[in-house]
């Protein structure tokens, strides 16, 4: 349930494609909050497979590597033995797209989280993708550890796992995963996990 009433805009736009043969169009939902309502505030993170440190799975291919702009996790058993297995809400926030993004992404949720740090306010998103199913609506409030949907192929196009991004701007084009970071608007998911981990972890 929803805890605080939410309006939900669609706006389409034209994104880059993951494949260049893709004619997949980004949309993004921007979530308009009431005033008197708050924004729900995260209190730390955990990862968003295995939670709450990711146990049982693995970071195929981090950050950084091979230009790439999230963290591909992947269960330890390998393969598509992962497939349809659980993925979990990092933190506190609320669902700002749900939505699928065509090859090479396949279905795509995003959320918005605020916290913070060092007395300062922060926004960061989360982005999961190539997800099989997926289990919330733009403008639920989710908490930490809430399953969202679980892994998938992206259509066939990859072995089962998922694609993990954190970005410091919410509503960013969807890109391709890869590319150059010279504006340091994506963060390397496992350090910012790990810098903001909950109270006791």
């Amino acid at each position: 349930m929803k805890s605080f009433k939410t309006i939900a805009l669609l706006i389409s736009m034209g994104g880059c494609a993951a494949v260049p043969d893709s004619e997949a169009r980004t949309a993004f939902a921007i979530v308009l909050h009431e005033p008197e309502r708050p924004f729900p505030l995260a209190n730390g993170f955990d990862y968003p497979v295995g939670p709450p440190n990711g146990s049982g799975y693995y970071n195929a291919q981090p950050f950084g590597r091979n230009t790439h702009l999230g963290d591909d996790w992947n269960g330890k058993g390998g393969g598509n033995t992962d497939f349809d297995d659980p993925v979990f809400c990092i933190g506190t926030g609320v669902v700002t797209y749900v939505g699928y993004e065509g090859p090479g992404w396949g279905n795509v949720v995003r959320v918005e989280h605020r916290f913070y740090r060092d007395s300062v306010l922060k926004t960061v998103e989360s982005l999961y993708a190539h997800l099989n199913q997926m289990k919330v609506a733009v403008g639920d409030t989710l908490h930490r550890g809430r399953e969202l949907g679980t892994i998938g192929t992206a259509d066939g196009a990859y072995w089962a796992h998922l694609h993990f991004e954190i970005r410091k701007k919410v509503g960013l084009s969807i890109g391709g995963g890869y590319g150059s970071n010279v504006d340091g608007q994506y963060l390397d998911p496992t350090a910012f996990i790990a810098l903001n981990r909950p109270a006791g972890h």
